[in-house]
């Protein structure tokens, strides 16, 4: 079985996540091969390329629904599976096709390529398999400009820490997060049938330069845009007054974890873990706009919609207590320094990020 990693394939590798773990691991990995290989169906994709290009990444365009497409890569020694229609909206207007091909069966077929050249996999999942009805059953209560627990509640797999690894799996949770949730279970089997090393991390928002923010997905970034650039933002659903809260976590944190689970691989193998800022690390979209008031020295008025989206939940904490314990992590970049960095980027790259992240694109932020 591969232990040395000298050829990382990164899929799903010019997206936001995989093209920064592309080019850490390049930057970490003396004299090893990192490839990205994506299809660059997001807008913004292809910004990444020349990031990729300037770090030494090899990029590969392809599609991991395309068996074919996978093999042309060649041997690999770790599988880093960024690859997935990322939104959780995904589906609700009837075309569920995509989604369900790209995130289950991409899956099966960036496994089966692992399976072929005895590769170690990482496989980034999402908190979004949990499911909705639960998170809205959290007995939450406005406490200043969030929804929250208060800090004795407690019930099975949640506390006033956040939602834990055995948070309850009964119910529907999306299209898309169900995909990810059976594609969890798939990775658990090769592991146990072809002995692969792998390990499964369960992430909330992860955010820093070059995401490309969008109503249901990125919304950290849009929502810094749209106070920089201009363009209107809206508070929607539960009642229209941005209580809702996640928490983040910046992506060169989440690199921080899964360096660690390498270099302890035969530790973490077989492990599923929830990854995510804490609560060190939450806040809601109200909290959010005055933070990025301050900072672009805009006061702004944001409107309301009441009206809930069937797959928004009100609250989501990641309760990383597990992994920060198993790894001996924790995140270092806090939420001011995040939003200076996003900020920064944004003003550095103003004339090229305006026209994605501006007046031109979704402006709504849901929960």
């Amino acid at each position: 079985m591969a232990r040395d990693h000298r050829t990382v394939l990164v899929t799903g590798g010019a997206g936001f996540v995989g093209s920064h773990l592309a080019t850490m691991l390049k930057r970490d990995r003396d004299g090893a091969r990192v490839i990205a290989f994506d299809n660059l169906k997001r807008r913004g994709s292809e910004l990444a390329l020349a990031r990729l290009a300037a770090a030494g990444v090899e990029f590969v365009h392809g599609d991991v629904r395309a068996a074919a497409d996978l093999a042309e890569v060649g041997a690999f020694d770790l599988l880093v599976d960024c690859s997935a229609e990322p939104s959780v909206h995904a589906g609700y207007d009837g075309g569920a096709e995509y989604l369900v091909d790209t995130n289950l069966g991409g899956t099966a077929r960036c496994l089966d390529a692992a399976r072929r050249h005895g590769a170690d996999v990482l496989f980034l999942s999402t908190s979004r398999v949990y499911p909705i009805a639960g998170l809205r059953g959290l007995p939450l209560e406005r406490r200043g400009d969030r929804l929250d627990l208060a800090p004795d509640a407690a019930g099975t797999g949640w506390t006033h820490a956040g939602v834990a690894r055995d948070f309850p799996l009964e119910g529907a949770r999306s299209l898309y997060g169900a995909t990810k949730l059976a594609s969890e279970l798939l990775v658990h089997e090769y592991g146990a049938m072809y002995g692969l090393r792998t390990v499964v991390n369960r992430c909330g928002v992860l955010t820093g330069p070059w995401q490309m923010g969008k109503v249901d997905q990125g919304f950290f970034v849009l929502w810094a845009a749209r106070h920089l650039y201009g363009g209107p933002l809206a508070y929607m659903g539960f009642g229209g007054e941005g209580l809702q809260v996640r928490d983040i976590l910046h992506v060169a944190d989440l690199y921080d974890l899964l360096a660690r689970q390498l270099a302890a691989l035969d530790r973490h193998a077989g492990r599923t873990y929830n990854v995510g800022g804490g609560r060190e690390l939450s806040l809601s979209l109200r909290e959010l706009s005055v933070l990025c008031g301050a900072a672009a020295g805009t006061d702004r008025t944001i409107g309301g919609v009441a009206d809930t989206a069937p797959a928004d939940v009100p609250w989501y904490v990641t309760d990383a207590g597990e992994v920060r314990a198993a790894a001996e992590w924790m995140p270092q970049r806090r939420l001011d320094a995040i939003l200076e960095e996003v900020f920064r980027w944004l003003t550095d790259q103003r004339s090229l990020l305006e026209p994605i992240l501006g007046m031109s694109g979704g402006h709504r932020t849901r929960g």
